[in-house]
């Protein structure tokens, strides 16, 4: 790539040009992590109010990798593994890799890893920190077609990295096509 020219900064984000290209970067932020995880037959979604779309959001559990101070170098493991107790108040055991991409190309610099989490155990009522509202929705694993669309059609967005996680959560299940 070339040389990038910083266009304006914020306190979380930057606007480069590279080129004839304008996006957006996190600085300090390594990577992003979105983890699919199920308990006892449901999958863990979160759902939270988003600015920049003006409304409620469904999502898949997710956050920054390297973004606590002190904690720049954590890995991808250490992040989900933070994000996933935060956000949903699920702790696993292990975590495995699904995919790996970005996020949106034509917009941002961030790279995406999907993450299949396995061996929970719930330890809070989670719902984020201090500056979030998350509401943890157990989504029935034989009918999350059906609750999306539920959602949906009650005026919340379905972010795209859901049917993105769910591709590879259901490959990686063996349950192509779902």
């Amino acid at each position: 790539m070339s040389v990038k020219e910083v266009l304006g900064t914020g306190r979380y984000l930057r606007l480069v040009r590279a080129e004839d290209w304008e996006f957006v970067e996190r600085p300090g932020v390594k990577a992003i992590v979105a983890i699919l995880a199920e308990h006892d037959g449901h999958l863990i979604l979160v759902e939270q109010y988003r600015p920049p779309v003006g409304c409620r959001v469904v999502e898949l559990p997710a956050g920054l990798v390297g973004d606590v101070p002190g904690a720049e170098d954590e890995s991808l493991e250490e992040a989900a593994r933070r994000e996933l107790e935060e956000e949903t108040g699920f702790r696993a055991r292990d975590f495995s890799l699904l995919t790996v991409g970005p996020a949106t190309a034509g917009a941002t610099s961030e790279i995406l890893t999907f993450l299949q989490a396995t061996g929970l155990s719930r330890v809070s009522e989670g719902g984020g920190d201090a500056t979030e509202d998350i509401q943890v929705h157990l989504v029935p694993c034989d009918d999350i077609d059906g609750w999306l669309t539920h959602r949906k059609n009650g005026g919340v967005l379905i972010d795209a990295k859901v049917y993105t996680g769910l591709y590879f959560w259901l490959r990686e299940r063996g349950q192509n096509g779902r």
